[in-house]
């Protein structure tokens, strides 16, 4: 099992499973359910939905339960996304893997979330699941994937629709075409735009997202080829504050590994800000509110925004590439943010 970090800081994101990259599995192709196994994503979700056949759905039930169970996913967060609620293949989906390779499991992707109800469904499932197969009762997660109109104007409700929950995802190709985007290319901007057409939508889900302490996940970019493509797209997604984003294909994992983590500068002056804060904040240190930096003024704000990059920067595998700051000085008296 692939447990969360046990002590997540307060008001940050629950979930520290590392999702920078999701890579994204045909449950029916066994030659790539065995490659995913060995390449550097932080998560795998074996999928049962599109991209998989309906005279294929029930073999590659048992292929993802196989390969759950027999393959060396090390770190790696294990997913399956099941069908949708509108499907007659969901409830199976989730009875077999769960049944078959519960103990093996994460989480389970529902795509096409349309409200609430549909995680409470899922989540009901879920749990009489575990108790009737004695797995532990709350350990499987769920990501809901957002990807049509109805979705995004009930991401809020979803959002806080069940503590399983672990991300909200950003679905763009049917959401594109659920509010009718003039634009065949998945992940590019639509032509004749003069904005980005998609910073509504992701700051939508993002703001779901974090109000429940979730991660939010961009979608993929389907032109699997153009890595600086992918890497611009993903750019936007990184710098609103998305925790990672779906990849297709093995050359885009690195790029999104590199896009949502933080850059060696950012990790060391974050980890620099908390050793000075709390040097400032202790008995030695004055017990003070707030101090100055260098040229910069920290306190408590500053400790939280650091805390962040800090996070991710550890999660990423980051190390400390300077050395620890001399104590900082009080500011001046009346000083503050």
């Amino acid at each position: 099992m692939n447990d969360p970090d046990p002590t997540p800081v307060p008001g940050t994101v629950r979930a520290a499973r590392p999702r920078r990259s999701c890579l994204a599995v045909p449950g029916s192709n066994p030659r790539f359910l065995e490659k995913a196994q060995g390449l550097p994503a932080d998560q795998v979700f074996l999928d049962l939905e599109d991209a998989v056949a309906p005279l294929a759905k029930e073999d590659a039930r048992r292929a993802v339960v196989e390969a759950l169970n027999e393959g060396e996913w090390g770190a790696r967060t294990r997913v399956v996304r099941v069908n949708d609620w509108t499907t007659a293949w969901t409830y199976r989906d989730v009875i077999a893997v769960v049944e078959g390779a519960g103990a093996n499991l994460d989480c389970l992707m529902l795509p096409k979330v349309r409200d609430a109800a549909q995680i409470r469904a899922l989540d009901l499932l879920v749990t009489q699941l575990e108790r009737a197969n004695g797995l532990p009762v709350g350990r499987i997660g769920v990501e809901a994937q957002i990807e049509s109109a109805a979705g995004l104007v009930h991401v809020d409700e979803i959002a806080a629709a069940s503590p399983r929950l672990e991300t909200i995802v950003f679905g763009p190709a049917d959401l594109m075409a659920s509010i009718n985007m003039r634009t065949l290319v998945v992940g590019e901007q639509p032509p004749g735009y003069p904005a980005d057409a998609y910073h509504y939508v992701l700051m939508r889900i993002l703001m779901a997202a974090r109000a429940h302490d979730l991660q939010a996940i961009d979608g993929p970019y389907l032109r699997v080829r153009d890595v600086e493509g992918f890497r611009t797209a993903a750019r936007r997604s990184a710098a609103l504050g998305f925790d990672g984003k779906w990849v297709l294909h093995p050359d885009q994992i690195a790029a999104a590994n590199e896009v949502y983590s933080p850059t060696q500068e950012d990790y060391d002056r974050a980890e620099q800000i908390l050793d000075a804060y709390a040097h400032a904040t202790s008995a030695a240190g004055g017990s003070v509110g707030a101090a100055m930096l260098g040229d910069e003024m920290i306190d408590e704000a500053s400790r939280k925004m650091a805390l962040v990059i800090a996070g991710k920067g550890r999660a990423a595998g980051l190390r400390r590439g300077t050395a620890p700051p001399t104590p900082p000085d009080p500011p001046a008296a009346g000083a503050g943010k």
